[in-house]
């Protein structure tokens, strides 16, 4: 590790000030920002969306411009490979193009807009190295490979032939990651790098982003609003609240006695993993600040609402010249479980392991190959469409995405809606006073049924989201990763109002999620599915307290912990490589079978590839 007090910084961001033109005259997206970032340091930039993080780390590399925005203030100095200090925020273009890419790299949030669709990954990978090492396309290829080896993607060759949309979301940020080091630059500035990721895959990627760090000396500016990550990465922190940076310090400072009210609150809401320990049934989380906060376990019914039974979902796989199924995905392999009336059943487990096409073949918006589906004793899988239809009031879905699962023409009010005029359940005023009760419900002020989603943030919009799921009186929701893209105030909200309605209507949920944490909080039950399969099922305190199956305790070994003095070591992290899903069509799966180690916890017998 390089002397960080010795060496000068490579970064100096000083009285930072950029603002955006509009309409209705400027608005300050940075107001006043000072920061160094040292050679070898993780210098990690906290704080909500809107607070000015990605405005801050866009001015570095000049791309705020692109984005409507200008310099309006400020310095930022930058120490070249070649030893000329520059101010940043005066360099011409032709300069600019050489440093991006080169001397400062960058990871954006979101990896499908990183990568250009009409090319390949191979193509995007080595333009880089071939325009800013003027490397061979022969040794350029050969680098590529090493670096899609060392984000650990499985069977390389084949991806580097393959585009971005043919990559699942967690495979796409590590080909953005991959792109970002592949000429070994100076400075790393990484934006919600691992936002998307499994903790499998974060761990790892974390773990490669440091070691890089140590080992060429590369400083880092990590961005992020997730604080278990700041833990685990961080040499200082600097905590950002509206354009603002508002406290500065070591991360055992900032974690251990932080000083600003807005540090605390952050801190205040992030789940630790551990905190439900001994506890049967879930708890909404305390919110700082907050009077009278009434924290009681949530309780279920003993009746089965949903029951699944051999569930089985694969996609084929087609090639040749007559486009015959040469081969099937094998998303979802024979999954079997219950949920009662006023139950949280989580499904946890890292991205293509089945998680989502189980949710969505629940709802038959996609279809099974075969199984049962039973919801309140009525036969899923028996019904036509129109029954279908019918039989959906009882079963919503709550998205990923929710600006993707929204319409950008309609006012929000219409959205939440939608529901009710298709279904016919309430007619003329009934209409709106229900829409109006969502929103009340929600917390949402009725002065945004007006608005459109693009006037929204992150954590509205999802709010808006489970409006509309509950616009029905649904008995199931099936929530698919719905807040794992939410600041952690605005996240730990969103989960306390999902457990105040599971409380007050009875409502079960199917949670989907990745984020160990969270489902610790929120869940009755929980099964862990790897490679199609559910490999451990059992209460929330028989698999977290005390997981049995390998692939169980190395998902629990990957966590990171919000307390810098736990972090998590490399060689702690001891991951097989995932084996492929696609099987020849002539394959047959096994059955899945289980035993039953105590009352209620189920692992997997059948071999699962781990």
């Amino acid at each position: 590790m390089l002397d960080q007090t010795s060496a000068a910084p490579i970064a100096q961001i000083q009285g930072l000030r950029v603002e955006f033109q509009t309409k209705d005259g400027p608005v300050v997206g940075v107001e006043d920002v000072s920061f160094d970032i040292n050679p070898g340091e993780t210098v990690c930039v906290v704080g909500e969306s809107g607070s000015g993080k990605s405005v801050s780390s866009l001015s570095l590399m000049r791309l705020v411009e692109y984005g409507g925005g200008e310099i309006a203030g400020g310095r930022m100095l930058f120490d070249r490979s070649n030893g000329d200090q520059i101010d940043l925020a005066q360099t011409g273009a032709a300069d600019m193009r050489r440093i991006r890419g080169n001397e400062i790299g960058m990871i954006f949030q979101e990896p499908m807009t990183a990568l250009n669709p009409v090319f390949t990954v191979g193509k995007q990978l080595t333009e880089g190295l071939r325009l800013h090492k003027g490397m061979s396309k022969r040794a350029a290829e050969e680098r590529a490979l090493e670096l899609m080896t060392q984000v650990r993607i499985p069977e390389p060759e084949r991806r580097l032939k393959q585009y971005p949309h043919e990559l699942s979301g967690g495979m796409r940020q590590r080909v953005v990651i991959a792109m970002a080091l592949a000429c070994e630059p100076r400075l790393l500035i990484a934006d919600e790098p691992t936002t998307a990721l499994d903790v499998t895959i974060q761990a790892e990627i974390l773990a490669l982003m440091d070691r890089l760090k140590r080992e060429t000396g590369t400083a880092v500016m990590f961005i992020t609003h997730d604080m278990a990550v700041v833990a685990q990465m961080a040499d200082r922190v600097v905590v950002m609240y509206r354009g603002n940076k508002v406290e500065e310090g070591t991360v055992e400072e900032i974690f251990e006695n932080p000083q600003h009210a807005y540090t605390k609150a952050l801190l205040a809401a992030v789940p630790k993993l551990g905190e439900m320990t001994g506890k049967e049934c879930p708890e909404k989380m305390k919110i700082f600040g907050m009077k009278d906060q009434e924290i009681k376990p949530i309780r279920c019914a003993e009746e089965v609402l949903l029951s699944v039974r051999n569930l089985t979902t694969r996609f084929a796989v087609k090639g040749g010249f007559f486009r015959r199924t040469v081969a099937n995905v094998h998303a979802v392999e024979d999954i079997s479980f219950d949920i009662r009336k006023g139950e949280t059943l989580s499904l946890v487990g890292e991205s293509g392991c089945g998680k989502s096409t189980a949710g969505r073949s629940i709802l038959r918006l996609v279809e099974p190959l075969r199984g049962e589906i039973a919801l309140g004793g009525k036969d899923i899988m028996a019904l036509n469409q129109r029954d279908l239809r019918t039989a959906r009031l009882d079963m919503q879905m709550i998205f990923q995405d929710p600006f993707a699962s929204l319409n950008p023409q309609m006012q929000l009010a219409d959205q939440v809606a939608e529901p009710i005029h298709n279904f016919g359940t309430l007619k003329g005023k009934a209409v709106t006073e229900r829409v109006e009760m969502l929103f009340d419900r929600v917390e949402l002020p009725r002065s945004f049924m007006r608005r459109f989603p693009h006037e929204l943030s992150g954590g509205q919009r999802q709010r808006v989201a489970i409006a509309r799921a509950l616009a029905l009186n649904p008995k199931l929701i099936i929530a698919d990763e719905a807040v794992s893209a939410l600041d952690v105030s605005v996240q730990a909200q969103v989960l306390n109002l999902m457990m105040e309605l599971q409380e007050e209507m009875g409502l079960s949920y199917l949670f989907i999620s990745h984020d160990m944490a969270v489902v610790e909080r929120v869940s009755h039950r929980v099964g862990v599915m790897y490679l199609g399969r559910i490999v451990e099922i059992g209460s929330r305190q028989q698999v977290f307290e005390n997981p049995l199956h390998s692939y169980t305790q190395a998902l629990m070994k990957a966590v990171p912990i919000a307390d810098p003095r736990k972090r998590k070591d490399e060689k702690d992290l001891n991951f097989k490589p995932i084996p492929s899903p696609i099987h020849p069509a002539r394959y047959t799966a096994e059955p899945s079978e289980y035993v039953e180690v105590h009352p209620g916890h189920h692992l997997l017998i059948t071999d699962s590839g781990y």
